[in-house]
């Protein structure tokens, strides 16, 4: 399946994308990503799936072993001069100077980008620091930041500049509960005004809540991607007939009559995939055969089911 967009060029796109270390273990293995330009991209699998790896060659930071990158319609590394100014990123955790503040190592990044102007450098580094939270630490020394306020740290360093393209690994590692639904709300934001975004996660939630798109990892493999309706469509819409304890048996062979497979109970219902079958006709078939119905509901899948039918995993899905 391949992401949904509009017809112009994809803000990111991978063909063959493969990375193999000196060990022999295969990182990321010839990945198709397509990431539509406005899209919010939920990069979604567990730790270790590949997803850091895959981001750090988007950027050039590490060499693929096979495939290409292209970034806002330049291939990468060769259009990194160009297209890298309008890239903003976050990955594996920021990196700063820990006995400077805040300000002073934001300052100390936007001096070395020689499209920045330095006239307008204050502004953009109090209005970075405000769209995370952190104006009132910005004197503080960085060594005396909190995991969450690093992170807070390193979105503002991604957003010195307005961005096309942001990619993000694990925005909202460390962050609280709070600080996690400021990022959600930054994320939509950026979106709202024309931005690409590549969210990396292992968090359900933070897929869920603002991911337009989502791609699904697994061991180095990318599984699925699409739209988040796309990639529901991949999954088992089950119907769930509740019924009196005596009477479930009976549902059961009523359902496998009308050609229902994998019918099964589960607990107090009666459960099969529902396939072609309509759901009028399930009732229809159910009351008809004397059966006292006490409910009837259509369970589609969720993201979660997908996932874990793809990969036979779980992952987190709190926050």
């Amino acid at each position: 399946m391949t992401a949904g967009g509009p017809a112009a060029e994809p803000a990111v796109r991978t063909r063959g994308l493969t990375k193999r270390f000196r060990s022999g273990q295969v990182a990321v293995d010839h990945i198709d990503l397509v990431v539509p330009r406005g899209a919010v991209y939920g990069f979604l699998g567990p730790n270790g799936s590949g997803k850091t790896t895959t981001i750090r060659m988007l950027l050039g930071l590490v060499s693929p072993t096979a495939g290409s990158v292209e970034l806002l319609g330049s291939s990468m590394p060769g259009g990194g001069p160009v297209v890298l100014p309008r890239v903003g990123a976050l990955v594996e955790g920021p990196a700063f100077h820990p006995y400077l503040s805040a300000r002073a190592n934001l300052e100390r990044l936007d001096a070395v980008d020689a499209t920045a102007s330095p006239q307008s450098r204050p502004g953009r580094i109090d209005a970075a620091l405000e769209r995370v939270g952190l104006t009132a630490a910005a004197a503080k020394k960085y060594r005396q930041y909190s995991l969450g306020m690093k992170q807070r740290l390193g979105l503002a360093a991604a957003l010195l500049r307005p961005r096309d393209l942001l990619l993000l690994d694990e925005p909202t590692n460390g962050l609280d509960p709070q600080g996690t639904r400021e990022v959600r709300a930054l994320v939509r934001e950026l979106a709202d005004g024309g931005a690409t975004v590549l969210v990396s996660s292992h968090l359900l939630s933070e897929i869920e809540q603002v991911c337009s798109h989502v791609g699904i990892m697994s061991r180095g493999e990318l599984l699925a991607q699409g739209t988040r309706a796309e990639i529901a469509e991949t999954g088992t819409t089950e119907v769930r007939v509740m019924t009196r304890p005596d009477q479930r048996a009976h549902v059961a062979r009523v359902l496998t009559g009308l050609g229902l497979e994998d019918v099964r109970v589960d607990g107090e219902v009666v459960a099969a995939p529902l396939g072609g079958t309509a759901v009028e006709k399930v009732a229809q078939a159910v009351v008809g055969d004397g059966v006292d119905l006490l409910g009837l509901e259509v369970r589609r899948p969720t993201l979660e089911d997908v996932f874990v039918r793809l990969t036979g995993e779980g992952f987190d899905v709190d926050r």
